[in-house]
């Protein structure tokens, strides 16, 4: 077993530091699917190769549920 990478004190840093990176990136998308009016939730697809493009795509060019709701406020 010496030759494992399990073996290597490296590989709990990088569960920690993936762990971190993730809170990073999933924090402030939450707080944007937040104030766009979609559930926080969907911010985890960001974590998804090629899906997060297509997160990305869907928030910028869609129509917002908050912006709906502020216009039948008016």
């Amino acid at each position: 077993m010496e030759g494992s990478m399990f073996s290597h004190s490296m590989w709990s840093g990088h569960w920690l530091g993936m762990i971190i990176m993730a809170c990073v990136v999933i924090i402030p998308v939450w707080r944007i699917c937040q104030r766009t009016g979609y559930p926080g939730w969907v911010s985890i697809l960001i974590l998804v190769p090629l899906v997060n493009l297509g997160l990305l795509y869907f928030i910028a060019f869609s129509d917002w549920p908050a912006d709906k709701k502020g216009a039948e406020n008016e």
